[in-house]
């Protein structure tokens, strides 16, 4: 096979599977697997496997099952190979899945606790609290395109942009009603938003998440948290250039307004408090103790424990406001939760397919990656191509594939970069899934909350518009930070 040939099909893996390799450790102790029939069956499974997840919302099957048990056959090849060749070590494959295993409790644990305190903001009405102001204040159906888009842009950075997103349209629906037009186009600028904010900090995407944690250091300085405010302006332009084009086709109407208020509950204004104190502690562990930011949020949720054990002995309290005040009642003029604040109950409610989803995740590209692919691909992206094209296809990678795995595949590789050049790949995996409504998990489930009205199809319409807020957050990015490549 001819060298053509060759950098032809590692460039169609690199597309199809971007997340299939990890570079080698240079220490001779791994074996190149990558014409062995357990590389060959590895990459099938991981295709077969990431399949199923794309056709979830056909299948219904959740997406952490078939990731979870591509990721156990992968590694047990891989160990089976390794059997016949003891010369090399009989715990080189325990190492590398004990380090994939730390990586991965890392992530989860961050996102556990995140997770938690925004089931416990949920379950304090806090953002009920929100959509209910908006709707009864009756804001104009251009109004609200642009207030939901601002908020959906600095709420995700806090908040996550999923949750976000939900909120939001929410508020979209409840105001829009029937009109069609409007819902699907401020959803669309919803997912924008989201995303968008997302990108420029550490808590809005779990891709910024991953290159935080990574604890980078690059010849321009370590890619710490406050480096990641250098995407603001980019992250802005990213979302604001669509919105701008959009806001034409959207009609220029008022809604009917209405709707109940409906209060935040006992404690609610102090477990905010508390996850801002949380995020807090986890950038000072990480900043200035040197320490995995993972620390400092479990250390915040000590916080909520011990204020959820608070509100567990006062809940008298509680039941009193239930019983003097209707506002405390449900819609159905029930009185609220029976229960006493649990704070477990909240870590129950956390999104589990997900969490165990990065695991499938993280454990099949670090198999795929243990075998060799990564370093191919490696060379071809960011060698041949360069690190600024290899980092915008990232982007568009993202918009087909999830991109969790791709920037896991990126932070495997770890290519030599600048610090412009990893808060470009920050950028472009985090924004780039905005062009397809399949591309970020904010665009999956608004599909499913305002099913018939924001689909595929209605989305991709727009994808011109977003794809030039994408290009123009890049020059930007290039423009601005020029000081960082």
């Amino acid at each position: 096979m001819t060298s053509s040939a060759q950098k032809l099909i590692l460039l169609l893996l690199s597309i199809v599977l971007p997340g299939v390799a990890w570079a080698s450790d240079g220490d001779g102790s791994r074996l190149d697997l990558t014409n062995h029939w357990a590389g060959f069956t590895a990459i099938a499974i991981f295709v077969l496997a990431y399949g199923l997840v794309m056709a979830e919302e056909f299948t219904h099957l959740r997406k952490s099952k078939p990731v979870i048990l591509a990721a156990g056959v992968i590694w047990a090849m891989i160990a089976m190979v390794y059997h016949n060749h003891p010369e090399l070590g009989v715990h080189v494959t325990e190492q590398a899945v004990r380090h994939n295993l730390l990586e991965y409790a890392e992530l989860m644990l961050f996102l556990l606790v995140a997770m938690t305190y925004i089931n416990a903001m949920d379950e304090r009405n806090v953002f009920e609290a929100l959509r209910s102001w908006l709707v009864r204040k009756g804001f104009g159906f251009r109004s609200l395109f642009w207030i939901t888009g601002i908020l959906a842009f600095f709420i995700s950075p806090v908040a996550d942009n999923l949750t976000t997103a939900l909120l939001m349209c929410a508020v979209v629906l409840a105001v829009g009603g029937d009109n069609s037009r409007f819902v699907l186009l401020a959803c669309i600028n919803i997912v924008v938003a989201a995303n968008a904010g997302g990108a420029f900090s550490p808590f809005g995407d779990i891709t910024t998440l991953m290159v935080w944690q990574k604890g980078l250091t690059t010849a321009q300085g370590a890619v710490d948290f406050w480096a990641f405010f250098a995407l603001f302006i980019p992250s802005i332009v990213n979302w604001f250039v669509p919105a701008a084009i959009m806001i034409f086709a959207v009609p220029n109407e008022e809604p009917t307004g209405g709707g109940d208020s409906i209060p935040m509950r006992r404690g609610a204004k102090r477990i905010i408090f508390l996850f801002l104190l949380t995020i807090a502690t986890a950038v000072s562990f990480h900043n200035f103790l040197h320490m995995p930011p993972v620390i400092g949020m479990l250390t915040g949720l000590a916080y909520l424990q011990f204020f959820g054990f608070y509100l567990k002995k006062t809940f008298h309290k509680d039941l009193s406001n239930s019983l003097d005040d209707e506002t405390e009642m449900d819609h159905d003029g029930q009185i609220g939760d029976p229960v006493a604040f649990d704070v477990f109950r909240k870590v129950a409610r956390a999104e589990w397919d997900t969490l165990f989803f990065f695991y499938g995740v993280v454990l099949c590209v670090g198999g795929l990656g243990f075998i060799g692919y990564l370093a191919l691909v490696s060379e071809l992206m960011y060698v041949g191509l360069g690190p600024t094209s290899a980092n915008v296809i990232v982007g568009f990678l993202s918009a087909i594939v999830d991109n969790i795995p791709v920037m896991f595949a990126v932070l495997t590789m770890l290519p030599d970069m600048s610090m412009g050049q990893w808060l470009l790949v920050t950028l472009t995996a985090g924004v780039g899934g905005s062009m397809l409504s399949i591309g970020s998990a904010a665009g999956v489930a608004l599909m499913g909350q305002a099913r018939g009205k924001y689909t595929f199809f209605g989305h991709l319409k727009w994808t011109p518009a977003i794809a030039l807020g994408y290009a123009a957050s890049i020059f930007s990015h290039l423009w601005i930070n020029s000081h960082l490549f």
